[in-house]
Order: C-alpha cells, then sequence, then structure tokens
C-alpha cells in the first residue's frame, strides 16, 4: 500500500514539474510599435526666385533679383543668370548668348555686357548645383544706338494751331536707311496735314517715319518734314526723340 503510494505521489510531482516548466519556457509576445511616416514637405505656392530688368545700355542689361526661399523650395547665392537670343531657346536652355554669377546676397543686382544694341535677349536663373529654376523666363532689351537727331522749328501760328519743320539729321556712325521721330502732346493738339513722312497718332503719342524718298541719309546728311497742327494753345517748342 505504501509502495503504492509514493508511486503515485512521485508520478503527480513529475506532472506538476513538466506543466511548470513549460509554462516558463512560453515567451510573452512583445508588441512592437508601427513606424510613424516621414512627415511630407509642402513648399509655400510662390515663385521662389525672381527679377526684373533694372537698367540696360545700348550693349548690357542689369537684372536685379530676390530668392525669397532656401532649399529644397528655393536657392542659396550665387545664382547663375543666362541670356538667350528667343524665348524658344530659353524654354529649352538651348545655347545661352551670355551669362553672369551673381554675388552672395539674397537679393542684389547683375549686369551682363557685350551684348548687340536694339537687341531682345530671354533670360532665366541656375544655382551653383546646376538647379535651374522653370518659372522666370522673362524679357530684356538692349538699349537702341543714337543714330539721329530731330529739331522743330514753328513757322507760323495763329489762334487755332501752327506750321513747324521738323529736320531729322543723322549723327551716327552708319549711313540710315529710315529714320522715324516720336513724341508726346502736352495738350490737345492734334496733326491735320503732313509731309515728308508718315504719321502716326495713339492717344497724344505721335511718330513720323520717313517717306518712300528720304529714309536713306548718308553721315551728317539732313532731311526734313513737315506739319499743320490745329490746337487751341501753340506751345513754345515740341521735345522730339529719333531713332533709326
Amino acid at each position: 500500500m505504501l509502495r503504492m503510494f509514493l508511486a503515485v505521489t512521485t508520478m503527480a510531482l513529475a506532472a506538476w514539474t513538466g506543466t511548470a516548466t513549460a509554462t516558463e519556457a512560453t515567451p510573452t509576445p512583445t508588441l512592437s510599435a508601427t513606424p510613424s511616416p516621414s512627415p511630407t514637405l509642402t513648399c509655400p505656392p510662390a515663385l521662389p526666385i525672381t527679377g526684373s530688368v533694372a537698367a540696360v545700355t545700348t550693349t548690357s542689361v542689369t537684372i536685379s533679383y530676390s530668392i525669397f526661399f532656401r532649399p529644397p523650395c528655393g536657392y542659396d547665392p550665387p545664382m547663375t543668370i543666362s541670356l538667350f537670343a528667343s524665348r524658344e531657346d530659353a524654354q529649352q536652355w538651348r545655347t545661352p548668348v551670355a551669362e553672369a554669377v551673381s554675388g552672395p546676397e539674397r537679393t542684389g543686382t547683375v549686369t551682363i555686357g557685350g551684348l548687340t544694341p536694339d537687341t531682345e535677349y530671354w533670360y532665366r536663373f541656375s544655382d551653383p548645383d546646376g538647379k535651374r529654376d522653370p518659372y522666370v523666363i522673362w524679357s530684356a532689351r538692349t538699349a537702341s544706338l543714337s543714330s539721329c537727331r530731330a529739331t522743330a522749328t514753328i513757322d507760323a501760328r495763329w489762334g487755332g494751331g501752327f506750321v513747324a519743320t521738323v529736320t531729322v539729321r543723322n549723327t551716327g556712325t552708319l549711313p540710315l536707311d529710315q529714320w522715324h521721330v516720336s513724341w508726346r502732346w502736352s495738350g490737345d493738339e492734334r496733326v491735320q496735314a503732313a509731309w515728308g513722312g508718315v504719321v502716326e497718332t495713339v492717344g497724344a503719342d505721335v511718330t513720323v517715319r520717313n517717306a518712300s524718298y528720304n529714309g536713306a541719309l548718308a553721315l551728317d546728311g539732313a532731311t526734313t518734314f513737315g506739319m499743320l497742327v490745329a490746337t487751341s494753345a501753340v506751345p513754345d517748342g515740341l521735345t522730339l526723340a529719333c531713332a533709326r
């Protein structure tokens, strides 16, 4: 009887020990944290850089610029300003005709020289890493050469108008094959008739182009045109601009 009790007790202890060991060996599951997604950068809806024509000469243009944002939404100076001969070339970044590099300022000016007088160029910006600005494609035109001078003489005047003669002289370094004279009226003046030139009027702005027979002027050569003008107040004189 004692022998049977010991055998049963031994078997119970063995079963209990196995259960405890198996329980201790079962690993406790660990909850792993789900990684949060990286924030998406949103750049403000504005141009990162802008530019405008600050000044021109016959052989240069000066571009003013302002860089509003730093990378990755914008740029860091110095910036390269590239000039192109046409808008199509500028759009494709094809064959720039001239380039200049800005200083370290985020707002400043850049002058590009060696250009052709009275010529339109298109400019774009890029940074030192070659990152090209996709937005700014604007134009700049060099100034015209002063190739002629126009002076006016009022030959006769009365209460309702006057007659004037304008002398056009070639003051440039090359012969002229055409010319035009322009000015703006200060009052209610209007050209009623003209001879020696073709008149174009837009509001107060007047342009007189050469006639078919007097557009060619040799060096220091001169020609004239005349006009009959109606007005309520005859001016003391006319301030004229002349160009090829």
